[in-house]
């Protein structure tokens, strides 16, 4: 099923809930979508906030989205909020991510994507419905992000074994860096660009471009090269993490 295909499908299943807004952020909205490969970020404003009955529904709606068109709805994720509970970035939403249910905040980095660059599905903007993020609180989020989640995980070393701990790893890096500076934000495939002028290691650069955006897809990494591949991306994650902490916190 295509992407837009796939879009139709869940705003058709999501209609008896009746959404005030659904609107794309990440990769979809940004222009550096990648169709079955990139996530379909999605945020969902609902009248109110979900009691039980509705939250069953969501979990239906999602469970025969995927059984509609298995292989392209597990990149679908999305987040479900009301307008009370909208102004509260470290507030947890109900989501639907990786194949089930969860709670979690938008987070400013998420909230200045939908504000800066976000399409809409269906309904109102984020301009009419979404508070503002100031510049302080993105800042502020992003030295956090970096220094409370990314810095703790580069010491796990067998995470990065997987390839989605060294991509999101060293593109969030790259992405808080320019943030930082500049106050604005950046795309994955700037992302690589900006990694490449940090100095990170070429190999893992381009390795993680061959697996975005190469033509075909390239086969699986084997065991050795997952090892190196894992010892590189730490080695150069831990000590710029720290440098980018210790300047911006």
């Amino acid at each position: 099923m295509r992407t837009d295909m796939l879009l139709d499908a869940f705003l058709r299943r999501l209609a008896p809930l009746r959404p005030l807004a659904v609107w794309a952020h990440g990769s979809l909205a940004g222009g550096d979508y990648q169709e079955g490969r990139s996530d379909l970020d999605l945020i969902a404003v609902l009248p109110r906030p979900l009691g039980p009955k509705e939250v069953w529904r969501v979990a239906t709606l999602h469970h025969r989205l995927r059984r509609a068109a298995p292989p392209a709805v597990r990149l679908l994720h999305c987040g479900y909020l009301a307008p009370a509970v909208l102004d509260d970035p470290g507030r947890s939403h109900l989501t639907w991510a990786h194949d089930g249910l969860l709670r979690r905040p938008v987070t400013p980095v998420t909230r200045r994507e939908l504000h800066a660059f976000g399409r809409v599905l269906y309904g109102g903007t984020p301009a009419a419905l979404l508070p503002p993020v100031p510049d302080r609180q993105l800042a502020e989020f992003v030295v956090r992000d970096q220094r409370d989640f990314w810095r703790p995980a580069v010491d796990r070393a067998r995470l990065w074994r997987r390839d989605v701990w060294v991509d999101l790893g060293l593109l969030t890096f790259a992405r808080a860096g320019v943030t930082l500076r500049e106050g604005r934000l950046i795309s994955k495939r700037e992302a690589l660009a900006e990694l490449s002028a940090l100095g990170a290691p070429a190999e893992v650069v381009e390795d993680i471009t061959r697996r975005r955006y190469g033509t075909p897809a390239p086969a699986p990494a084997s065991d050795a090269w997952r090892g190196r591949r894992a010892e590189a991306a730490r080695a150069f994650l831990g000590p710029a993490i720290d440098a980018l902490v210790t300047t911006y916190g």
